[in-house]
Protein backbone atom coordinates (compact mmCIF):
# COMPACT_ATOMS: atom_id res chain seq x y z
CA UNK A 1 0.00 0.00 0.00
CA UNK A 2 1.65 3.30 -1.01
CA UNK A 3 2.37 6.20 1.50
CA UNK A 4 -0.75 8.54 0.46
CA UNK A 5 -2.91 6.05 0.43
CA UNK A 6 -2.24 5.02 3.88
CA UNK A 7 -2.46 8.53 5.23
CA UNK A 8 -5.82 8.77 3.98
CA UNK A 9 -7.11 5.17 5.34
CA UNK A 10 -5.70 6.62 8.40
CA UNK A 11 -7.43 9.53 8.45
CA UNK A 12 -10.81 8.39 7.34
CA UNK A 13 -10.68 6.23 10.19
CA UNK A 14 -10.10 8.80 12.90
CA UNK A 15 -12.67 11.08 10.81
CA UNK A 16 -15.25 8.13 11.62
CA UNK A 17 -14.00 7.55 15.21
CA UNK A 18 -14.41 11.49 16.29
CA UNK A 19 -17.75 11.74 14.49
CA UNK A 20 -18.95 8.21 16.23
CA UNK A 21 -18.37 10.14 19.46
CA UNK A 22 -20.12 13.21 18.88
CA UNK A 23 -22.99 11.13 17.30
CA UNK A 24 -25.95 10.72 19.90
CA UNK A 25 -25.90 7.24 21.82
CA UNK A 26 -28.96 5.22 20.72
CA UNK A 27 -28.99 2.55 23.91
CA UNK A 28 -29.24 3.60 27.67
CA UNK A 29 -26.56 2.96 29.67
CA UNK A 30 -26.57 -0.61 30.79
CA UNK A 31 -28.07 -0.92 34.65
CA UNK A 32 -26.12 -4.43 36.09
CA UNK A 33 -29.04 -6.78 37.67
CA UNK A 34 -27.64 -6.15 41.30
CA UNK A 35 -28.05 -2.50 40.50
CA UNK A 36 -31.93 -3.09 39.06
CA UNK A 37 -32.60 -4.77 42.34
CA UNK A 38 -31.50 -2.29 44.63
CA UNK A 39 -33.32 0.51 42.93
CA UNK A 40 -36.50 -1.57 42.99
CA UNK A 41 -36.03 -2.11 46.75
CA UNK A 42 -35.52 1.47 47.43
CA UNK A 43 -38.82 2.59 45.72
CA UNK A 44 -40.49 -0.35 47.06
CA UNK A 45 -39.29 1.24 50.67
CA UNK A 46 -40.13 4.65 49.39
CA UNK A 47 -43.96 3.54 48.31
CA UNK A 48 -43.97 1.88 51.81
CA UNK A 49 -45.43 -1.80 49.88
CA UNK A 50 -44.04 -4.81 50.50
CA UNK A 51 -41.72 -6.03 47.56
CA UNK A 52 -42.78 -9.25 45.96
CA UNK A 53 -40.16 -11.74 45.30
Amino acid sequence: MNRQKKLKQLFKAKAKKASAKLAPKSKDQYISKADREKLAAQAAEDSGLPRES
